[in-house]
């Protein structure tokens, strides 16, 4: 009898996790690879974006049956998941039942949950970088800026890309240029955070602070934002500081989903998992990517970034050919991952080790290097050419 596997999600851990199932699963399984549009950009390439080094279509993800061959490549919102119907309903794409289920359906934005921050970014004061859209229009805000103080916030955790907010900072002063140099445009990052990314160890974060401070950024830890007023153009932080901004440059709080709340696997949304397996604790039924709440050994959760969404994803596939009864690789997450901070000038610091060890993660900062700017450069290609295939 012929199965069917569903996966949620056409992001980094969605492509992964269908493209893997279809290698290991018998031709007769079915595999469906559910998504709202398959149109997306490549993330990690946001921050380049931001910066004016790539156009929009220059980082798109559109992934075709071309790039998925074997794959039922579906369009539909993701309405419901009945996990004891072992049904996914996709409103006028109708239901799919399934025998097991990959949920990868990242996390989105959700400016309004910092009051203020959505009348920010309509009055333009303040714009956002975590859509190849939005990167766009404030890489224009601050080419205009000729002087001020621009503020990258940190609105909430967790955020997707741990580096994100530091390495935009750092290409952010690199655009200004000689307004930055000379000093007649500031950049401050504040962040919720004592450090930054505070999972890596206080090591890397004081590694990053040091080299923020040697560039003149300004960095501003343990600091909660309550509200933006975007008529004064000031940040109120919890502390009952004040700050004041002519360009905001915002993360803005992410959320998983009402879709994820309603299968009930976690009251916020986001998924708890086997660190090992992406397992959840309905079976057959796996998380992976940025939806997933992925415990380390220290209580901490694990960052949000696409190094580990691909990991995850071929654990994931695995597991799930396992739990469908066929001879499969015993395949587990091991938490090693890296990721690249971008200084500009073709510069990039590499933050690099073992997430899941044991105790706290083993992580080490290396860099700045051209080295490491170029393998940033080369993941890209990669995976641009990976899903970008016609027929």
């Amino acid at each position: 009898m012929s199965k069917t596997v569903v996966v949620l999600g056409a992001g980094v851990a969605g492509l992964t996790a269908a493209a893997e199932l279809r290698k290991i699963l018998p031709a007769e399984d079915r595999i469906v690879l559910i998504d709202r549009s398959f149109e997306g950009s490549l993330g990690l390439s946001l921050l380049w974006v931001l910066r004016g080094w790539r156009s929009v279509d220059q980082v798109a993800v559109r992934p075709t049956a071309a790039a998925l061959p074997g794959v039922d490549v579906v369009n539909g919102e993701v309405a419901r998941i009945d996990l004891d119907s072992r049904t996914v309903d996709c409103g006028p794409g109708g239901t799919i039942r399934y025998h097991a289920l990959l949920i990868a359906l990242g996390a989105s934005l959700d400016p309004d949950r910092l009051p203020g921050l959505s009348a920010a970014l309509d009055a333009g004061v303040a714009g956002q970088f975590y859509s190849a859209a939005g990167a766009v229009d404030l890489h224009d805000k601050v080419e205009s800026l000729e002087s001020g103080r621009v503020v990258v916030l940190v609105s909430a955790v967790p955020f997707k890309c741990p580096a994100a907010p530091f390495e935009a900072a750092f290409l952010l002063a690199d655009q200004l240029g000689d307004r930055f140099g000379s000093g007649a445009v500031r950049v401050d990052v504040f962040t919720p955070d004592p450090l930054p990314m505070p999972v890596a160890g206080p090591a890397v974060g004081a590694a990053l602070v040091d080299m923020m401070g040697a560039k003149g950024i300004g960095f501003h830890g343990g600091k909660i934002a309550r509200a933006i007023d975007p008529y004064s153009r000031g940040i109120e932080f919890a502390d009952g500081t004040p700050e004041s901004f002519d360009l905001l440059a915002a993360v803005p709080p992410h959320t998983p989903g009402a879709v994820l709340a309603s299968t009930g696997l976690d009251a916020a949304g986001w998924i708890p998992v086997d660190p090992a397996t992406l397992a959840t604790t309905t079976p057959g039924v796996y998380a992976a990517g940025d939806c997933a709440a992925l415990l380390l050994p220290n209580g901490k959760p694990l960052p949000k970034a696409a190094i580990f969404a691909e990991a995850q994803a071929q654990a994931a596939a695995h597991q799930i050919a396992r739990h469908l009864g066929y001879d499969a690789p015993d395949t587990r997450f091991t938490g090693e991952g890296a990721c690249y901070v971008e200084l500009g000038g073709g510069l990039a610091a590499k933050g690099e080790g073992n997430f899941l060890a044991a105790r706290a993660p083993q992580v080490r900062l290396r860099g700045p290097s051209a080295a490491y700017h170029a393998e940033k450069q080369q993941q890209e290609r990669d995976w641009l050419a990976r899903w970008n295939i016609r027929a």
